[in-house]
């Protein structure tokens, strides 16, 4: 391979190029470059008629109204806006929210909690899941809101959302889904799973980063204070100039994964499993997740006897994750694999691998190969 294979999509993919060409019409001067809150002149309206197209765009994979979907910088805008919209202005609010959260959510929910607002943290079965019983116990008549998300950035294990949603539609309770990585690789229907707040992300879907969105449900409707003023974009909820170059590179994104959705999903699985059984003769490889209840992309493996640091070094033509992006600047075993219940020494062991719409046959092969040469070279020399 005359360049690193990429085997980390999950922390952020490629734009597609139907995706890059789109943006390009939205940008230069013989393009649609106006303001589209400049509504005197074509030049704001062709703007805002393309902000409105890549609305319903996004709209459309999750089955939403367009009028549902407001514009963000990304699922990290996304989240800060719904955990601490929702609490904004409650008296004694309290929120639901699990150990292995992303970071977005969890050090909203930590600052939160220092600011006088009470948290119940739960911690997942060891495949990574929480589930409904657990929610439902940790619920006071005080509660508020529960943030989970839907598919693990690190396992890739998928939680039972609908369920939740039903059993908190019927009490009363907001609830937030974090769906960065699981939109355009599962399906997501926010009216099916009942869900009140869902944060998007462009970058996970071969779109643009520095753009994301919150679903904010309507019927009947989901109030939350704004987090940022200057202006009452996006019904009141999120002001600040909207980049049409970015919201048009999102909405065909979503467009394409919604019309590719069944199809992707069948081509990640062929590649998950030429993956495993790749390594299949290699000893003492752990799937860390459930193996049911995931989406195909993402791959948590633990290799007994070898660091997953001095892996990475070993495999400089494969660009892999030891956790999250978001996590990165740490040294310390990844908080999500310790909150499914491994030790220090186990999490320390683990990669990340995940493929994605651009990841070939002929990759894979060659990254089991390489993992299976420097691993078995690695734990020769211990």
């Amino acid at each position: 391979m005359k360049k690193p294979v990429y085997l980390d999509y999950a922390a952020t993919t490629p734009v597609d190029p139907i995706v890059a060409e789109e943006m390009c019409k939205y940008l230069t001067p013989d393009g649609v470059y106006g303001n589209p809150a400049s509504r005197s002149h074509a030049y704001g309206w062709q703007a805002e008629a393309a902000v409105e197209g890549a609305r319903r765009q996004v709209a459309s994979l999750i089955h939403a109204d367009p009028r549902e979907i407001v514009w963000t910088s990304g699922a990290t805008e996304s989240d800060n806006l719904a955990i601490k919209g929702a609490v904004a202005g409650r008296d004694d609010p309290h929120i639901v929210t699990s150990v292995i959260e992303h970071k977005a959510v969890l050090d909203t929910c930590k600052w939160l909690e220092q600011n006088g607002v009470s948290v119940t943290w739960l911690k997942p079965g060891s495949d990574g899941r929480i589930a409904p019983a657990q929610v439902e116990s940790a619920l006071h008549d005080n509660t508020v809101l529960v943030s989970l998300m839907m598919v693990n950035n690190e396992l890739g294990c998928q939680t039972d959302i609908a369920a939740i949603g039903a059993m908190l539609r019927e009490r009363g309770v907001l609830f937030h889904v974090d769906a960065a990585q699981a939109a355009g690789k599962t399906e997501v229907d926010v009216s099916a799973m009942a869900v009140d707040l869902l944060s998007l992300s462009a970058h996970k879907v071969y779109g643009p980063k520095g753009i994301g969105a919150l679903y904010v449900r309507r019927s009947p409707d989901v109030r939350i204070e704004a987090q940022i003023h200057g202006g009452g974009h996006e019904r009141g909820m999120r002001s600040g100039t909207l980049p049409t170059h970015q919201i048009v590179g999102m909405g065909k994104a979503f467009e394409l994964a919604a019309g590719q959705l069944e199809q992707e999903q069948a081509m990640l699985e062929r590649l998950r499993s030429r993956f495993l059984q790749g390594l299949k003769n290699l000893d003492g490889v752990a799937l860390n997740g459930s193996e049911e209840h995931r989406v195909p992309g993402i791959v948590n493996l633990s290799f007994a006897g070898v660091d997953a640091e001095s892996l990475m070094l070993g495999l400089r033509n494969l660009a892999v994750s030891s956790g999250s992006a978001c996590a990165s600047a740490t040294v310390e075993p990844s908080f999500v694999l310790r909150g499914i219940g491994l030790g220090d020494e186990q999490a320390h062991r683990a990669l990340r691998f995940s493929f994605g719409r651009f990841s070939t046959v002929e990759e894979i092969d060659f990254a089991a190969t390489q993992i299976v040469d420097v691993v078995t070279r690695l734990r020769s020399v211990r």
